[in-house]
Order: structure tokens, then sequence, then C-alpha cells
């Protein structure tokens, strides 16, 4: 009986590590977040985490100007929204022949584009400016929607095949016997069915093309064409004043077009695949 007793005492206490852990971590997570989300109606915001001495939307009149927020933030979308619909595209392109025909060299070029990932940013850059002032494409919109798109390529490539494997090859099969070539059947059949793969790879690389500060400051340099991950820089002021109510303000409105593009993929997407259905037919 003592044997036992020990055990569930065992498994109790190491249960209640785990959920001290937890906690832990969801604590690390949700301290930004409080921080932001109180700092940014406080009047006497400051680095610490703390009620507001008093409501005030203060913070977010400030900064809901044409100049500070909105010609930023439209200059993000078209960025991010460029360069994922340019780099999920030649993705789906890119994925389709990897997954649908076999090679010898699918295997080393597959490695090659994962190699291709864990480049740093700042080793490429210094050739990648040489280059886009020798072709007229330093600041300028178009090359920074072509380098976002370039860097995010061989991820969202790895991705979309892996994806591509779970579409059954006897779908496009079928519809090349009704006479469709292979770019109408990757469009009909391959993605839509894998439309929650074409979603995440979407989601990513809008994601990180939306937090990457590096690029369009170094590729930018007309203030007009500046992004909102470069903007808003300017509320660090110098000699360490910091607006620190008006960045987490900025900080909520920057991140909500993240946040909504999440939602509504995740509910238009939530049902998943639906591949096994669609084999037996």
């Amino acid at each position: 009986m003592a044997p036992t007793v020990t055990l569930a005492a065992r498994r109790r206490s190491r249960r209640l590590a785990a959920d001290a852990g937890l906690l832990a971590v969801a604590a690390a997570f949700s301290l930004p977040l409080a921080w932001v989300l109180l700092s940014s109606v406080d009047p006497h915001a400051d680095l610490r985490v703390k009620a507001p001495d008093g409501l005030t939307l203060a913070n977010f009149d400030a900064i809901l100007k044409q100049d500070i927020t909105f010609t930023p933030l439209l200059n993000s979308l078209i960025l991010c929204g460029g360069g994922t619909l340019l780099t999920v595209v030649c993705a789906a392109l890119a994925a389709y022949p990897l997954s649908r025909f076999r090679s010898r060299l699918n295997r080393p070029f597959l490695l090659t584009i994962l190699f291709a990932t864990s480049l740093p940013i700042t080793a490429v850059m210094v050739p990648v400016y040489a280059l886009f002032v020798q072709v007229n494409l330093i600041d300028t919109m178009q090359g920074t929607i072509l380098f976002f798109a370039a860097s995010q390529l061989p991820f969202a490539i790895w991705l979309m095949k892996n994806f591509m494997d779970g579409v059954p090859k006897e779908l496009e099969e079928a519809a090349w016997t009704d006479g469709a070539s292979s770019l109408q059947s990757l469009v009909r059949i391959v993605l839509p069915l894998m439309g929650p793969g074409v979603a995440v790879v979407t989601v990513f690389s809008f994601v990180m093309m939306w937090g990457n500060f590096f690029v369009p400051f170094m590729l930018l340099l007309t203030p007009d064409q500046i992004p909102a991950s470069v903007s808003i820089n300017e509320f660090f002021g110098n000699r360490g004043m910091v607006a620190y109510g008006q960045l987490a303000a900025f900080s909520i409105v920057y991140s909500t077009p993240v946040i909504l593009l999440y939602v509504l993929i995740a509910r238009r997407l939530g049902g998943g695949f639906a591949l096994g259905g669609a084999v037996k037919g």
C-alpha cells in the first residue's frame, strides 16, 4: 500500500511542477502584452507594468495621424501584401514539380533550400545593396517587395512541398484524363485541397515580412515610403527619451492587421484538410 501512495504522491508532485512551469512561461509571455495594453491608456507610462494613473486616449490621439501611422501602415500593407502574394505564387509553382516528379536532384535541391533559410540576413545585405544600386532598385517599393519574396521563398517552398505531398495524385490523374493540363490541375485541384497549407504559408510569410525592420531600413530611403516596422523607431527620441505611452499605442495599432489576417484565415479554413473522402469518391 505504501508504494502505491508514494507513486501517487510523485505523480502529483510532477504534475504540480509541470503546472508551475507552464504558469511561469505564460506569465513571461503575458507581462509584455499587459505592459502594452496598460501603457497605451496611461498618461504617465514608463517601463513598469502597473495600473494606469488614469485612463486616457491621448496616446492614440497623438499617433493616429497621416505621417505617423496611416502612411507607414499603408506602405507596410503594400510591401508585405505584394511580397506575400509573390512568395505564395512562386512557392506553389516551385513546389509542384518537387512534389509530383521524382528526380535524383530533388533531395539536393531541397537541402540547398533548407540551407538558404539558415543564412543570416546581414550576410547577404551588403551584396544585395550593391546589386540594387546597379540595377536602380534601391529606394523603390518593387525592389523591396522582390527582396522580401526572395528571402521568404526558400522556407515557403519547403512548407508548400510538404503540404502538397498530402494531396493524392489520383485526383490529378483523373483530371488529366479529362484533358486538364498540369497547370489547370494545380490551380483547380491541388491548391483548393491544400487550402490550409496555403494559408499557413501566407500567414507565415506575411508575419515575417511585417516585423522585418532591417530590410526596409536599408533599402528604402524616402520618408514617404518607410513602413511601420521602421517608423516605430521614431518613438525612441534622443538621449534615451522614449514616449512609452505612444509607443504602446502604436504597437497595438501596428499589430492589428496581423491579428485580423490570422483570425480571418483561421475562421475560413477552420475545417482543416478533407482529403480522405475525396480519395474514396
